[in-house]
C-alpha cells in the first residue's frame, strides 16, 4: 500500500476541542457584566460625589468584585485575541511573537489594575 500524504495532516487532542474555551468566555464575560450592572446601579442611584465613589469603590466587596473582574477581563481578552492570532496569523514564529507580546501586555495591564486597586 503506498502512503501518500495530501496536504496537512492535524491532530485533534480530542473531543469537545475548544469547549473550555468557549464556556471560559460566556463565564469572564457573565462576571464582566455583573460588574458593569454594579457600577451602573450605583450610578443611577446614589450621589455622584467624590466621596460617595471613593466609599463605594473602597468598600471590601467593590474591591473583592473589582479584583476578579479584573482578572476575568484579562482572561477574556487573552482566549479572544490568542484566537485571533492562532486564526488569521500563519507563520508560527510571528504567532509565537503575538502571543509573548500580549501574555506581557495583559501581565502589565493586570498589574497596574491591581496596584491602583489596592494602592
Amino acid at each position: 500500500m503506498n502512503n501518500v500524504k495530501v496536504g496537512t495532516s492535524r491532530v485533534v487532542t480530542g473531543a469537545h476541542y475548544g469547549w473550555k474555551d468557549w464556556l471560559a468566555q460566556r463565564i469572564t464575560g457573565a462576571l464582566v457584566l455583573v460588574f458593569v450592572v454594579a457600577v451602573l446601579v450605583r450610578f443611577l442611584t446614589a450621589p455622584a460625589t467624590y466621596e460617595a465613589w471613593n466609599g463605594f469603590m473602597a468598600s471590601g466587596p467593590m474591591k473583592f468584585l473589582t479584583f476578579f473582574t479584573l482578572l476575568a477581563a484579562c482572561y477574556h481578552a487573552w482566549i479572544g485575541v490568542r484566537d485571533i492570532w492562532m486564526d488569521y496569523v500563519k507563520n508560527s514564529g510571528v504567532r509565537l511573537a503575538l502571543h509573548i507580546f500580549t501574555i506581557l501586555w495583559l501581565l502589565g495591564c493586570a498589574a497596574y489594575g491591581v496596584s491602583a486597586l489596592f494602592k
